[in-house]
């Protein structure tokens, strides 16, 4: 089983940009499709990004295309979000999560393992 960790949360103003790194340990990483999430207050967790375990393919929910860029690093076992262009509507604790040995999917329920999240906090 892997476990994963994030960081790189902050407060940012809109139109800057932060890094997200979700660093695992445990099982061969490069086996794993990893996603990332984000929960504002008040809603349900919602997709964000996704990158496969074996091409690298990469996914995005419309709202983040061209501003946000999904990446692993499977020799630091690491996969990391970038965020450009940030929204005050980006505002939320984002959490990374993986897939053993399947393809991407926006749905929470298909993912095995979660992160505790971090907060992204973005002022108009």
């Amino acid at each position: 089983q892997v476990q994963l960790v994030e960081s790189g949360g902050g407060l940012v103003q809109a139109g800057g940009s932060l890094r997200l790194s979700c660093a695992a340990s445990g099982r061969t990483f490069s086996s794993y499709t990893v996603g990332w999430f984000r929960q504002a207050p008040g809603k349900e967790r919602a997709f964000v990004a996704a990158i496969t375990w074996s091409a690298g393919n990469t996914y995005y929910t419309d709202s983040v295309k061209g501003r946000f860029t999904i990446s692993r690093d499977n020799a630091k076992n690491t996969v990391y979000l970038q965020m450009n262009s940030l929204k005050p509507e980006d505002t939320a604790v984002y959490y990374c999560a993986s897939r053993w040995r399947r393809g991407p999917s926006p749905d929470v329920e298909q993912y095995d393992v979660w992160g505790q999240g971090t907060q992204v906090t973005i002022s108009s």
